[in-house]
């Protein structure tokens, strides 16, 4: 499980909008020298990220939760969304150009097919992105009762 710790910042329904800044997962991973995620967030200053969540917990606004997620399901849903669009698009590439061979226009045909193969792997990828849709939802796995400051 990759976790985060988190603020609720508001409730949406059965669900709550929690926020979190990315740096604990840096500072226990051994490859935090090298990693692409540790720059961005050093470039972002540390923004802080939203993400909605399912209260199972009954979590509210200003409580401190951990939110995770499966790795295995990290994993799945990036080959979803990297993979299977650059295949498709070199696997159209490929057809078009294997298609026009001979021809004067071979590289355009070429070009038309990787377009096609693009959008043909990004409208894989929603389909295969909707039949998952619950099964990659980050969950919350802690709450700590935190303290609202009033307005008064």
């Amino acid at each position: 499980m990759i976790t985060e710790t988190g603020r609720v910042v508001g409730v949406a329904g059965d669900r709550v909008w929690v926020q979190t800044i990315r740096t604990s997962a840096c500072e226990s991973c051994s490859a935090r020298h090298g990693c692409g995620q540790r720059a961005l967030a050093g470039v972002s200053d540390g923004r802080a990220n939203q993400v909605l969540v399912a209260n199972s917990l009954g979590a509210k606004v200003g409580d401190e939760v951990t939110v995770a997620i499966d790795e295995s399901a990290l994993l799945g849903a990036s080959l979803l969304v990297y993979a299977v669009p650059l295949v498709s698009m070199v696997a159209g590439a490929v057809l078009g150009h294997q298609l026009s061979t001979g021809h004067a226009a071979s590289e355009a045909v070429a070009m038309m097919g990787a377009a096609v193969g693009l959008a043909m792997g990004f409208l894989a990828a929603r389909q295969g992105q909707s039949r998952k849709a619950g099964t990659w939802e980050p969950t919350l796995v802690e709450v700590r009762q935190g303290v609202v400051a009033s307005l008064e």
